[in-house]
Order: structure tokens, then sequence, then C-alpha cells
């Protein structure tokens, strides 16, 4: 019975697929192409087919295939997988600042049209953004609360960077395989000692997303050196207590998602007051 439930479940997703091809090469383009010029009806479908037509097929589809599986990955906009989860601090809103502050990462802007207009230029020219913004990932439900960057060679195409999500305490006592602790959407309070769960990786320059072809950052697909880097960065600045690895959610059977490669294990630590400071990165 499984077996078959899971076939019915990749031929709606197989006929999905099918639907949204024939969609975006028979109906799309031919009608743009009938109305405007050649080049024009191409850069038309693929605005519609990149953001409207192919997310809003594979969000149905994720829905489809995954249905009450506990998330290893964060999620995008548009419903895609995102970020992997690889990283749980536990502390203050400030001790979690005062910690990448001392380690030399930079906060990152919110996500607006001047910053995301500023971000533009300094991706286009190659010129120096240490605050640029993030695109929004969801997760419990919210986009994420908070994130930070460390340039690399002074260029906004190539970062470091980490997104944070606050969760209560009180769900630490979940286990991390279980679905209450990944389907809670409850916000805590700004100034309460909280769970900071995090999903770092590395830009390394401009690309196209795998299964909607918008552009995008290209990143790094070993999540895994990426997390020891941060804890590195962190335990050099003793802002960081002893680190333990965690499983995260459990059931997702592939462990490439996106492009990036997981051993799906968590780093989780106490953020601490020794080593911390104050101060923020000067932007240059």
């Amino acid at each position: 019975m499984r077996l078959l439930t899971r076939l019915f479940q990749r031929f709606l997703v197989f006929c999905l697929g099918a639907i949204s091809i024939w969609l975006i090469v028979f109906v799309v383009f031919d009608t743009a192409d009938h109305r405007l010029p050649w080049l024009f009806a191409v850069c038309l479908t693929y605005g519609l087919a990149a953001y409207v037509i192919l997310p809003n097929v594979v969000r149905v589809g994720l829905k489809v295939l995954h249905r009450g599986l506990i998330p290893r990955y964060t999620i995008t906009a548009d419903g895609l997988p995102g970020d992997p989860i690889n990283f749980v601090l536990i502390g203050t809103i400030q001790q979690l600042k005062d910690a990448f502050a001392a380690a030399g990462w930079y906060e990152a802007d919110s996500l607006g049209m001047a910053s995301s207009l500023r971000m533009t230029r300094a991706f286009l020219l190659n010129s120096a953004y240490p605050t640029a913004p993030f695109s929004t990932f969801y997760l419990f439900g919210r986009r994420q609360d908070i994130g930070f960057q460390e340039p690399i060679d002074g260029s906004p195409r190539k970062r470091h960077h980490i997104r944070f999500w606050a969760l209560s305490l009180t769900h630490s006592e979940d286990d991390m395989g279980e679905p209450s602790f990944w389907l809670n959407t409850e916000r805590p309070s700004p100034d309460e000692r909280v769970l900071w769960v995090g999903a770092g990786t590395r830009d390394t320059g401009l690309s196209l997303t795998r299964l909607t072809f918008q552009i995008t950052h290209a990143t790094d697909s070993d999540t895994n050196a990426e997390r020891d880097y941060i804890v590195n960065e962190l335990k050099e600045r003793c802002v960081i207590g002893e680190v333990a690895l965690h499983q995260s959610g459990s059931r997702l059977v592939t462990g490439k998602v996106n492009h990036y490669i997981t051993d799906g294990e968590i780093a989780f630590a106490n953020l601490t007051t020794s080593g911390a400071t104050t101060s923020v990165p000067i932007a240059g």
C-alpha cells in the first residue's frame, strides 16, 4: 500500500511537470511570440516561467512528496528547499550579536527596495557591501529573525553567511527528530534566552536556481565545512561553550538538497559572555 501511495505521488508530480512545460512552451511563449518581438517574448516567457509558474508547480510537488515530513532545511519564498539547518546556539539576542561582532562578522541589513538596489549595484560592480541583505527564507512558518555575514576578499559576490530563527527554550525538551520541534511557529520575546536555529552556507558567485532558474547566489555545496568554519570562528573568540553535534529531523531520504551535501548534523552550543564585545565591525 505504501509503495502504491508513493508511485501515485510521483505520478501526480510528473503530471504537474508535464502540464507546466506545456503551459510554458505552447501557451505563454506562443502567445507572447505572436504579439511581441522575439527577444521580448523570450524574456517575458522566462520571467513568468522562473518566477511564477515553476515556483508554484514545485511548491505543490513538494507538498505532495514531503507531506508530514520533518524538515532538515529552510524554505525559500517560493516554497523550494533552501539552506540546510546546521547550527543551534543558546542565548539572548544581544549575546548572539556580540558573539558574531567579536568574530568580525556583520549583521545583515533588512531586505527592502533601497538595500536591494544597493546590493544589485555592489554585485554588478563588485564593490564592498559588508552588511548586504539576505533573501528571505522561512522556518517555523516565518522569515529569518536575524542574519550575519563575513565578506570574502571584500566582494559582495562571495561571503560566509548564516540566518537565524529564534525558538523558545521550552521547545528544547522536544527532540529534533520530532515534529513538535520543527512545526512550532511561536516567536519568543526578544529579551528571552532562546534557541537560535541557524542555517549557514558560503556564497561563491552568481548562479541560477536548480528547479526554477531564478537568479541567485551560487553556494558551496559542502555545508558541513561551513558549519565547522563558523564553529571554529566562534570558538577562537571564546564566545561559545562546548560544541555537541545533534542529528536534525529524519526521514529525508536524500542527503543532497538543492545542490547541498549535508550529513544532517547540527552544531549545538551555548553562547557565553567571555570574549564577547559590544562593538560592531565598521563597514569599509
